[in-house]
């Protein structure tokens, strides 16, 4: 459980580490276009999901499972020596490519091998996430609060006075690096028995099976037999080719055309797709440039020391983790449910969005920004347990899918818009906060409450 709670955190740590210095980035190599980085960094985000959600069935569950992460941790240390913008954009993108493969192969492993009566862990990990931007902020603090340039500085901002960000780079990377020593090294994966059984390798999947009962204090009756019981249309095919085309049924047309098969599907379908996209934009383009946002704005106020900057980011990160634990609370209260839960937190985070351009001083922008990581933080938690209960269960691979792609491709255009609306501006805050205005208005729409319900 905590091995595979490395991935998650990994997915959302990366993420903010990226926006944590973004600000001395851009400083110290004097680039006006500071979300590029952000760019580069979805890129690879996009890329890593893709390739390793189709690559791990076809070279294994185990080496994707703990490449993600030495990839990550690699690149991450090479970055803190970049020379220029160039360069730390490139190995952005590299490291994103390891992070997003963590939540594809990662969940495959972990529900692969656990248990039907304890799916319900998978929903607990999302802790990780929170946790994850916890851990960050709170290295940032120190690292970046005293070892950077500042908005306001007069100087012009050199290596050697802007060297914390790299500090802080080589701490990440460098815990990055020990959770890929606790996977490699300390802790034994096992392939997963289901890929062995699909490369048509039914006696390693055997083995593999007894081995992991022995290592729990259990005995395991199955054997090579039981399995070719149940192999009556013959053995799947084995090699590169038969992999993919598995694996890309889950995207089959057949599938797709089965979530809009009735007028009522449809309508839940594209509403729900239409939601993803929104909050994908909306969440990156906001979120991501905290750190920046709160260095530049207060330095207009007056007191947008690094110091400053990084303590408030460590506040409003902690809000993270009640409202990850509020939002599962929430959809299971009466009248209420998924939909007004979803529907509350979405419309609630753009409203303090929108109030927090009425920021007088740092300490209303901060109390503003903790209200908003709260009701995002609950937005995220309801919306992920309520999307893949809305999809019928033979089509909820390709409902997925969707709503992940409208999410990732929605993200990458988050930085253009950041670019061309001038982040020191309050344009991005309000097309941010419209955008999660339009998702909760959407939320009111849609057909289903799952609430209380088996999934369809």
């Amino acid at each position: 459980f905590i091995l595979v709670g490395f991935g998650w955190a990994s997915d959302n740590m990366w993420p903010v580490i990226t926006s944590l210095i973004l600000s001395p980035v851009a400083l110290e190599f004097n680039q006006p276009k500071a979300p590029l980085l952000s760019l580069a960094q979805n890129i690879g985000l996009l890329g890593g999901a893709i390739f390793w959600g189709f690559g791990c069935d076809i070279f294994g569950r185990r080496l994707a499972f703990n490449a993600t992460l030495g990839i990550t941790a690699a690149f991450g240390l090479i970055a803190a020596g970049s020379p220029n913008f160039a360069a730390i954009g490139c190995f952005a993108a590299f490291w994103s490519f390891g992070v997003g493969g963590n939540l594809p192969v990662d969940s495959a492993v972990f529900l692969e091998f656990l248990p039907g009566s304890h799916q319900y862990l998978l929903t607990i990990l999302s802790i990780f996430w929170a946790l994850a931007q916890l851990l960050a902020t709170l290295v940032a603090w120190p690292l970046l609060g005293y070892h950077t340039c500042s908005e306001t500085d007069l100087d012009p901002c050199t290596r050697s006075r802007n060297f914390g960000w790299r500090w802080f780079m080589i701490a990440m990377g460098g815990f990055a690096m020990i959770c890929f020593f606790l996977r490699f090294i300390v802790f034994t994966l096992y392939e997963s028995p289901k890929y062995l059984m699909g490369k048509g390798k039914d006696a390693e999947a055997v083995a593999v099976v007894h081995k992991v009962a022995q290592k729990n204090g259990k005995t395991s009756a199955l054997s090579v037999a039981d399995l070719e019981i149940h192999d009556e249309g013959g053995q799947q095919g084995v090699d590169t080719a038969a992999a993919l085309k598995r694996k890309l049924e889950k995207v089959d047309l057949t599938h797709v055309r089965a979530l809009f098969r009735t007028k009522k599907l449809a309508y839940s379908t594209t509403l729900i797709m239409c939601i993803w996209a929104f909050i994908g934009l909306a969440f990156p383009l906001y979120n991501a440039f905290i750190p920046y946002t709160l260095a530049s704005r207060g330095a207009e106020f007056g007191d947008g020391s690094t110091y400053l900057t990084y303590r408030n980011s460590l506040i409003i990160a902690v809000l993270g983790i009640p409202g990850a634990l509020a939002g599962g609370a929430l959809v299971e209260l009466p009248l209420f449910g998924r939909k007004g839960a979803l529907a509350l937190s979405t419309i609630l985070t753009g409203v303090f969005l929108f109030a927090s351009t009425t920021a007088k001083n740092s300490n209303d922008l901060l109390g503003w920004n903790c209200a908003f990581n709260l009701c995002s933080n609950v937005m995220y938690a309801v919306l992920y347990a309520y999307t893949p209960e809305i999809f019928p269960t033979k089509d909820r691979g390709t409902g997925n899918a969707l709503t992940a792609s409208a999410n990732r491709i929605f993200g990458i255009m988050a930085p253009i818009v950041a670019m061309y609306a001038n982040l020191k501006t309050a344009a991005p805050v309000y097309v941010s906060g419209a955008l999660f205005l339009g998702a909760g208005a959407l939320t009111c729409a849609l057909p289903f409450e799952s609430r209380g319900k088996a999934s369809l």
